[in-house]
C-alpha cells in the first residue's frame, strides 16, 4: 500500500498527520488532494492493522473521502469496488424521489412524505418498499411469467436509468430492502445467483451525498429537506448499538465537541456501512463513506477509520 506521510500512533489507533508530513506534500492545486489521499491510505492501513487478528483484509474495506474545499479531487481506498450497500441504498431512493417530485412524475402525498422520513430517520425497510413501489410503479407479489417479468423488471430499473443518465457507473439500485429474504418476483428479480442484487461503491455514494450537501442533488430547497432527515445527534448515550447517530461514524465522535454530523448508515448479517458528512469546529467540511464486508459484528471498524480521518483532517490545508 502506498505511504506518503509520516505518522505516529497513540492509544486506540488515533493518529495525527504531522506538520512535517504536510510540508512534504506538493504545492499547487493538487496539494490538498495529495494530502487527502495520504490520509485515506493511513486510515485504511491503521484499521487493517488494528483488526488483523479479526482477519479483516484489504478486500473487505472501502473508503472515500471528499473535502468540500477541493471536492473535485476525492480520495479513495478501493472506492470503485461494487459492494452490497445495506441501507445506504436508501440515500439513492431519497434523492430520486425528490427528483421525481420536482418533475411531478409522482404525487406529493402525506403518505410518501411519511415513508421518506421513516426510510431515512428510522431506516425502515417497510417504508423503503413503499418508496420503491411509488418510484417504479411496481408491486411485489407472486412470480410472474417470463414476458411479464421482463416488463416488470424494466419498470423496476427506472432509478438505475436516472442515475446512469447522471453519469453514475458501477452501481445497481433496483431492489427493495428486507429484514428477511424476499419472496416471489422480488426474489426472482435478483437472479439465480444474486447477480442482480443492489450494489454500490463508496465513490458513487460519496458523490451523491456531496450533491445533497451542496444543494445540487435536485434543488437547494429539496437538498435542505433531505439534510434535515440525515441530521444525527451523537451526544449522550443510546441503548441501541446500531443507532445511526451513536454507532458507526458517530461512535468516533464520542467525547469530541463541536462536530456536526449528517449520515445514512446500515448493516446486514455480513455488511456494515456508513455515509457521513461532518462539519468540524475548525471549519473543515468532509464527506466520509466507509463500507465493510464480512465483519458485521465488528462495530468499531467504521469508527476506527473515522477517528483517523477526524483527527487528521484538521491539519489539511
Amino acid at each position: 500500500m502506498k505511504r506518503t506521510t509520516n505518522w505516529f500512533a497513540v492509544a486506540c489507533v488515533v493518529i495525527t498527520l504531522s506538520l512535517t508530513a504536510l510540508s512534504q506534500t506538493p504545492s499547487g492545486p493538487n496539494a490538498t488532494a495529495h494530502t487527502l489521499q495520504a490520509l485515506v491510505d493511513e486510515a485504511a492501513r491503521v484499521t487493517l492493522a488494528k483488526f488483523a487478528a479479526k482477519k479483516l483484509d484489504e478486500k473487505q474495506l472501502s473508503i472515500t473521502l471528499i473535502d468540500l474545499r477541493d471536492s473535485t479531487h476525492p480520495a479513495s481506498y478501493r472506492g470503485n469496488e461494487r459492494i452490497y450497500p445495506a441501507s445506504v441504498v436508501k440515500l439513492f431512493y431519497l434523492a430520486a424521489a425528490h427528483r421525481w417530485l420536482e418533475d411531478k412524475k409522482i404525487e406529493d402525498t402525506p403518505e410518501l412524505r411519511r415513508a421518506l422520513k421513516d426510510m431515512i430517520v428510522d431506516s425502515s425497510n417497510e417504508a423503503t418498499q413503499y418508496v420503491v413501489d411509488v418510484l417504479t410503479h411496481t408491486t411485489g407479489g407472486y412470480e410472474l411469467p417470463a414476458k411479464e417479468m421482463e416488463e416488470w423488471q424494466d419498470k423496476r430499473n427506472a432509478v438505475n436509468r436516472y442515475y446512469a443518465a447522471l453519469g453514475y457507473t458501477n452501481i445497481n439500485v433496483n431492489q427493495k430492502t428486507f429484514c428477511e429474504d424476499a419472496y416471489g418476483r422480488e426474489r426472482a428479480s435478483r437472479g439465480p445467483n444474486g447477480e442482480n442484487r443492489n450494489k454500490l461503491t463508496t465513490d458513487a455514494t460519496a458523490r451523491l451525498l456531496l450533491e445533497i450537501v451542496t444543494g445540487k442533488a435536485v434543488t437547494p430547497a429539496r437538498s435542505a429537506e433531505m439534510m434535515e432527515l440525515l441530521k444525527r445527534d451523537y451526544t449522550g448515550t443510546s441503548q441501541n448499538t446500531d443507532d445511526q447517530g451513536h454507532g458507526f461514524t458517530g461512535l468516533a465522535l464520542q467525547g469530541v465537541e463541536g462536530v456536526r454530523l449528517w449520515s445514512k448508515a446500515g448493516w446486514t448479517s455480513t455488511t456494515r456501512h456508513d455515509a457521513a458528512y461532518l462539519e468540524m469546529p475548525n471549519g473543515s467540511k468532509v464527506v466520509l463513506v466507509t463500507f465493510t464486508t464480512d465483519h458485521a459484528n465488528e462495530r468499531d471498524i467504521i469508527p476506527a477509520v473515522a477517528r483517523v480521518v477526524i483527527d487528521g483532517i484538521k491539519d489539511v490545508r
